[in-house]
């Protein structure tokens, strides 16, 4: 279950470009709930996504996920246990890198391990698999860099890198 208690994001404060993106937000989802967030621009979609994931520090408020109160933990530590998927696939891969080293990558979140760890022949035969759930072809091209890959390409990736360690909560 994730809990958001009167979650308030200020961003500029104190400045005459003050804006409170977040006020007074208050949301409950249930375990296996799907729900989607509509809002016109500016209205804080992202905002409060980037908040639960621990991109923004909010000003006010509580975060809760599954009962552990998350406010104060940091983004990298959040990582554990929530999977995102980008608008843009870009920020979700590291473009410069191939499909498995960004598999590997994701694989090892949160861990503090080198990419070799994560680069051996039993998880390459597991990356295949993975990628198999996607009709693309991407399980034959683990060697390519992800930047030549498609948007749609790049994008059904990040999917799978955000859900390959069964996240509690993914971000879509």
């Amino acid at each position: 279950m994730v809990i958001l208690e009167h979650i308030q994001k200020i961003f500029h404060q104190n400045t005459p470009n003050e804006n409170h993106a977040l006020v007074d937000l208050s949301l409950e989802i249930q375990d296996g709930d799907f729900i989607t967030v509509i809002g016109s621009n500016g209205a804080g979609k992202s905002t409060m996504l980037n908040a639960i994931a621990g991109v923004y520090p909010v000003d006010g408020g509580k975060i809760i996920l599954d009962g552990q109160d998350i406010t104060n933990l940091p983004e990298y530590k959040r990582a554990a246990f929530i999977g995102r998927v980008f608008q843009d696939p870009i920020l979700g891969t590291a473009p410069s890198m191939t499909i498995e080293e960004n598999l590997s990558m994701a694989y090892a979140r949160p861990k503090n391990m080198t990419l070799g760890w994560g680069l051996d022949f039993n998880r390459r035969k597991e990356f295949k698999e993975y990628l198999k759930n996607i009709p693309l072809g991407l399980e034959n091209r683990l060697s390519t860099k992800v930047k030549l890959l498609s948007g749609g390409q790049r994008q059904a990736l990040t999917l799978v890198m955000a859900t390959m360690k069964k996240p509690k909560l993914l971000l879509l």
